[in-house]
């Protein structure tokens, strides 16, 4: 049996285990020393699988990760989102549908320091969700606006999607989280607009919240204080060369680890967020080992060429491509993790990105952009489960329901950075 065709039994079977229910990162790793050892040698395999882990969790990179999930944690367990919806519920005050507006603002703030869509879901929704029912918002709308707005973390930045895409493709992290600014604000502002079509046409569904002066609107700012100063100072850091995307992690974590100092969180509670920590960077990193595992068995089966070769035979022009690759993520993105999708599928699509010709950074935006609809479309949207969790008295028909307006609003925007690329390059040219 040639090489291609043990390449594209491996991905078969992949795809087996994973409807198996077998853990994603372990599949990933069975396949890959399997289907290695198959075309290689099983000690070649072996010697691999004592030196893969090695390279993973030594790398300097990869780091950043357990960084931003710490900053997230802190955020979440030091009184920070709490403060940061009370300021965004009363600048929105006396607005129709103003507290899921609220929402979602809330969420893309807390996003810029959180890196994870599923951390930002819930930690908003155990925040906004009671607020929102207590004005008697209708249930649907107010938890499709929680999952819609806790997606905004796989694109606002730091993004652990966009650092881990630019860690597999070897791109600059820095250009990556540069990229993903406009597109994730873009996001921020289309959700706010879909609530407001949303009310325009079903005024039903929420009422305005009690009006709040200026002066009350003005004050309210100090809360969301925190979150633009640790979002700056990591952000302008990395833009301007002050210090590495690893080292502006290291400075966030320790910065949100002061606010929580001072806000008076002690042991107990700290030694519980490093617990959190260290349980979500686990999960990651063996993702990222069973991923660099599965990528050696694809790189030597050389399947990605074969499939390169094959799209260059029906000469298909590059944005062919790049819609049949989103098309396809879009599937997946049904059924599978955020994260686990972007670790199994980039080392397959990524060489014929490069043999396309096709801007890495731009399409690396349109993937994760992608991989988050896939976050709240079903039958496995993810926040929507996160939520459903978080609110156990809320169906998930309503909950997928009431996200279908943020959906269409998600295809719009990807319309339109597919239309007009500048919108993610925009801080690179």
């Amino acid at each position: 049996m040639g090489s291609e065709a043990i390449g594209a039994l491996g991905l078969g079977l992949l795809l087996v285990l994973m409807v198996l229910r077998v853990p994603v990162a372990l599949t990933m790793l069975i396949v890959g020393v399997v289907g290695f050892a198959q075309i290689i040698s099983w000690h070649a395999a072996v010697a691999q699988l004592k030196t893969v882990p090695v390279e993973v969790l030594s790398n300097y990179s990869f780091s950043a990760v357990p960084m931003f999930i710490l900053m997230g944690v802190l955020a979440a367990h030091s009184g920070m989102a709490g403060k940061l919806f009370d300021s965004t519920r009363i600048i929105c005050g006396g607005w129709k549908g103003g507290l899921a507006i609220a929402a979602v603002g809330s969420c893309g703030i807390f996003s810029a320091i959180s890196g994870s869509s599923l951390a930002t879901a819930s930690t908003m929704t155990r925040v906004a969700l009671p607020e929102m029912e207590r004005y008697g918002y209708n249930r649907g709308l107010a938890t499709g606006a929680l999952a819609a707005g806790g997606t905004l973390g796989i694109m606002i930045p730091p993004s652990i999607a966009l650092l881990i895409y630019a860690i597999l493709t070897e791109q600059s992290v820095g250009d990556m989280f540069m990229a993903g600014l406009i597109p994730g604000l873009l996001g921020l502002v289309m959700y706010s607009l879909t609530i407001t079509v949303v009310m325009y046409l079903r005024p039903s569904l929420a009422v305005a919240g009690e009006p709040t002066a200026w002066k009350e609107k003005l004050l309210s700012l100090t809360g969301l204080v925190p979150f633009f100063g640790v979002f700056l100072v990591m952000i302008l850091g990395i833009y301007f060369g002050a210090f590495t995307p690893t080292e502006g992690a290291s400075v966030g974590a320790f910065a949100t680890l002061l606010y929580a100092l001072v806000k008076g969180m002690r042991g107990a509670e700290l030694w519980h967020s490093v617990q959190e920590t260290l349980a979500l960077s686990a999960v990651v990193f063996f993702m990222l080992v069973g991923a660099e595992t599965l990528g050696y068995f694809i790189s030597v089966s050389r399947i990605s060429f074969s499939i390169t070769d094959l799209l260059y035979g029906m000469d298909l022009t590059p944005i062919v491509v790049v819609l049949c690759i989103l098309a396809l993520y879009f599937v997946l993105g049904m059924f599978m993790d955020s994260i686990a999708m972007l670790v199994i599928t980039v080392p397959v699509v990524y060489p014929i990105i490069q043999a396309m010709g096709i801007d890495p950074v731009w399409f690396g935006i349109l993937t994760v952009l992608t991989v988050e609809l896939g976050l709240m479309t079903p039958p496995v949207g993810m926040n929507v489960f996160v939520i459903k969790a978080m609110a156990p008295h809320v169906g998930l028909g309503e909950i997928f329901k009431g996200v279908t307006p943020f959906v269409v609003s998600d295809l719009l925007r990807l319309t339109l950075l597919i239309l007009f690329p500048v919108l993610s390059t925009f801080f690179l040219l």
